[in-house]
């Protein structure tokens, strides 16, 4: 080979080696943007706060179960849900001094698990409400009573698992 081949496989190997490396550079930053966690946005709560998020979950407990003695399953399945949903931010009140504030419920999971055992309990429920809420929210369908009933049931387990949080840290 001349050494005007060798140069010109040398260049050319340097710029497929160039756009090679800035290919993958710019793959590596999105896949880098894409795994990086999104800030979580929070607000800071009182113990005032704790007690109105308490208070809250328990008023839409009992009009869950209200709701499902009534043959009305989608509304004591989306009250269930929001009893959860203030129960979470009771306990992450209680025990994290803030609450999720951003547009989807995993960053409620997210910091539920950072509350300690009973914040991961909560969690778990909650978890398994959540899919719910679209389906009796937003969907044409009907919704059987089990799943009306369950779904009840997690609610005020998530309203329990508040309560009892809630006491441990007015005694503190």
């Amino acid at each position: 080979m001349s050494s005007r081949s060798w140069q010109a496989m040398s260049n050319s190997g340097k710029r497929s080696h160039a756009m090679a490396w800035r290919c993958m550079v710019r793959r590596s930053m999105s896949c880098i943007s894409c795994r990086m966690p999104k800030q979580m946005r929070t607000k800071a709560v009182s113990a005032v706060q704790v007690a109105a998020y308490l208070d809250k979950a328990e008023e839409f407990a009992e009009s869950a179960a209200s709701e499902l003695g009534a043959g009305r399953y989608i509304a004591s399945i989306s009250l269930a849900i929001h009893a959860a949903i203030n129960a979470a931010d009771a306990v992450c009140g209680a025990r994290l001094g803030r609450r999720a504030a951003g547009q989807s419920h995993d960053d409620a999971l997210l910091l539920l698990q950072q509350a300690g055992p009973d914040g991961v309990a909560l969690e778990k429920d909650l978890r398994r409400l959540l899919p719910l809420k679209t389906r009796a929210e937003y969907e044409p369908g009907a919704i059987a009573e089990g799943v009306a009933a369950k779904a009840v049931e997690r609610g005020r387990r998530c309203v329990s698992i508040a309560h009892t949080v809630a006491s441990r840290s007015e005694r503190l």
